[in-house]
């Protein structure tokens, strides 16, 4: 492949990567015409995905394919669990439920984490960077709409703290895309696992969209 593969997989992927992104729930998140309460349940499917992303690095971090992906600063599971327990009380725990399409797209992760490193990557790649980017408008946002300090309370998931320049880190990270231990069918592969992995997300708004049905 002479394009590089990051290049690729960024441009393989954008239809499904702007479907998910303009999903009516999450433009209704933004906008403010959501309650807190959405934003909550939003926090709490993230945290699904992201135990199952997180339970499978350490059995990864050795490998030659995922293993240069796994870097402890990019980890958020630890940071969502701080803002359920600011968002739900000490209790969060009670009553935390996976949204179906949230359940599936967990199985996934951990299935790739188990059998198949390139595709535990996709799923990396598309949640990680992600966060890193477009996290930061979610942020800010949910700061504004409903009065989150800055000390991160609520919205710590968004806040790399180990992360000092977050630009840098992305161009670090497109590189160990580029040079992935994988060939071009095992690229292929990767690729239409990433679209996969955003057919999920869109999933998972369209279900969050029904639980907390559009403004008008």
């Amino acid at each position: 492949m002479d394009t590089p593969f990051s290049t690729l997989i960024r441009t393989a992927s954008h239809e499904q990567h702007t479907e998910a992104e303009t999903s009516p729930f999450m433009s209704d998140l933004l906008g403010g015409r959501l309650a807190v309460d959405a934003y909550t349940r939003y926090t709490e499917q993230l945290w699904f995905v992201y135990r199952a992303l997180e339970d499978g690095a350490e059995a990864l971090k050795d490998d030659p394919v995922a293993g240069p992906f796994i870097q402890p600063e990019l980890f958020r599971t630890a940071a969502l669990e701080q803002d359920l327990s600011h968002l739900r009380g000490p209790d969060w725990r009670a009553g935390l439920s996976p949204l179906p399409a949230t359940a599936a797209y967990a199985a996934r992760v951990a299935e790739c984490a188990r059998e198949w490193p390139a595709g535990y990557v996709a799923h990396h790649y598309t949640r990680y960077l992600g966060d890193l980017s477009g996290g930061q408008i979610i942020r800010d946002k949910a700061e504004r709409t409903w009065g989150f300090t800055r000390k991160g309370d609520g919205v710590r998931f968004y806040v790399f703290e180990e992360i000092a320049n977050p630009a840098a880190f992305k161009r670090g990270y497109r590189e160990l895309l580029d040079a992935v231990n994988a060939d071009d069918l095992e690229k292929q592969r990767i690729i239409d696992e990433c679209k996969r992995a955003f057919d999920f997300n869109g999933a998972v708004f369209r279900e969050l969209g029904s639980e907390f049905p559009l403004s008008a």
